[in-house]
């Protein structure tokens, strides 16, 4: 997520060069982050060390409270967002933890370091109605029968029935899919395993996509994955995000959201449905049940909508 650079670091000197691979190592085999993640905070960190330089600062014991948080307020004078800038600030506090922690500061300046409350909003979400569409829109174009049709409405069934990420989607494999019980094994955030269930209408597409269209685009190098690119290997999520946008486009009147945003929908028609707080966070795969309880605020805006169009005294 990070723009900085990440296993490059132009610029810096071969001291912190070697501590950012130390730090790498660490955050790989240690800390068993995913290669999405290690990225994102070597390059954060690439971007912390640099501005230290800048400040005429070429060793890491010159890092200190004030040269953190000059960091931070250059990243909001070039238009970083606040979400963006609270991410640094989280990457910024993990690595001086670790400096302190392994002897290389003598104090963690990051302890003290705030960061601007991330803005809690969502983006939108589709109506019931418009999710039914998206799916129909879908599963027309697949009247032909083509293995990438099957693929297209099995995926899209598959991310408004349980609600997962994109990465979870496109990282299951053909055994995650437990067809008997109807649940789907997902790896989330932080290698956290848990089940999600799905319903009939995403049971029958899956069958009909590991039944008539896997086998057909399935290549030697395939390996376990569950859905498929044209050439056969693993689909990425790019592929996924493009899909979402162009079906999207085929409802009339519907925002245009990606697979984030149909996973927001899964939610808010959860929680709509009667479905508690605690069992969408688990199905989610939040960590915090405050996370969850931001869908809370849509299905409160849209009763409060209702209400104001339909009590006579509203």
């Amino acid at each position: 997520m990070s723009d900085e650079p990440t296993t490059d670091a132009p610029g810096l000197p071969e001291p912190m060069v070697r501590l950012l691979g130390d730090y790498e190592r660490h955050l790989v085999s240690e800390r068993d982050l995913t290669p999405h993640t290690v990225r994102a905070y070597l390059g954060d960190v690439s971007s912390l060390l640099d501005h230290c330089v800048r400040l005429g600062h070429d060793d890491v014991t010159d890092l200190d409270l004030r040269t953190l948080r000059s960091w931070l307020a250059r990243l909001q004078t070039t238009g970083r967002s606040r979400t963006t800038i609270a991410r640094r600030a989280t990457a910024a506090r993990v690595f001086t933890a670790w400096l302190h922690r392994t002897g290389r500061l003598p104090a963690d300046p990051g302890a003290a370091l705030g960061s601007p409350k991330k803005l809690k909003t969502l983006p939108p979400v589709l109506r019931a109605d418009e999710a039914e569409a998206l799916i129909r829109s879908a599963a027309d174009r697949a009247d032909d029968g083509t293995p990438v049709g099957l693929r297209d409405v099995a995926m899209l069934e598959l991310l408004y029935a349980t609600g997962i990420r994109v990465g979870e989607l496109v990282g299951l494999d053909v055994d995650d899919v437990d067809d008997e019980r109807r649940v789907v094994r997902v790896l989330g955030k932080g290698r956290k395993e848990r089940s999600v269930p799905y319903g009939t209408p995403a049971g029958r597409s899956l069958d009909r996509w590991l039944a008539g269209g896997r086998p057909e685009l399935r290549v030697e190098g395939s390996g376990p994955a569950l859905f498929l690119g044209v050439r056969g290997r693993r689909i990425d999520q790019r592929a996924v995000r493009d899909l979402v946008h162009r079906r999207i486009a085929d409802v009339p009147g519907a925002p245009d959201i990606g697979p984030h945003g149909l996973r927001h929908t899964a939610a808010t028609h959860l929680l709509e449905g009667g479905a508690d707080l605690r069992s969408v966070q688990e199905l989610l795969g939040h960590a915090s049940l405050a996370t969850t309880q931001l869908y809370t605020h849509v299905t409160t805006d849209r009763l409060r909508r209702a209400y104001q169009q339909a009590h006579p005294r509203a």
